[in-house]
């Protein structure tokens, strides 16, 4: 990476970076990650809530991408002592600088749904009565 003529390398734990972007997309990249976050940016959520909100995705899969969300410093996991346990996931502040790069990706995706697709709004399915 060339920062005002300089060549410079990002060292982090035992992996070598040459771009600053390779650092950006090894933390938040993959097909979850910013989707998770997505979902966190405006308040915590219950890995049930989650889960509701991400329907593809699997729960193995969004436990591992909240462990590592949370081992990179960008989402904490409260447990709350009650029966059942009830735990809850929110962006921690380091996890909040992502959000205006969050917002210009969803800003340039809906570009390109107008632009190549449509946008077409989901009806909300009635809840079955009891």
């Amino acid at each position: 990476m060339n920062i005002e003529g300089t060549e410079y390398k990002i060292l982090i734990g035992d992996r070598t970076f040459h771009c600053a972007l390779d650092v950006t997309m090894h933390v938040i990249g993959g097909k979850w990650k910013t989707i998770v976050l997505w979902y966190l940016r405006k308040d915590s959520k219950r890995f049930s809530e989650l889960r509701r909100l991400i329907p593809d995705i699997t729960e193995k899969m969004l436990s591992m991408q909240l462990k590592q969300l949370e081992k990179d410093g960008l989402v904490s996991r409260k447990v709350f002592a009650e029966v059942p346990p009830r735990v809850e996931y929110t962006l921690t502040t380091h996890g909040h600088t992502l959000l205006p790069l969050l917002e210009e990706i969803a800003k340039w995706g809906r570009m390109m749904g107008k632009k190549h697709g449509k946008l077409e709004k989901v009806m909300p399915l009635a809840r079955a009565k009891r």
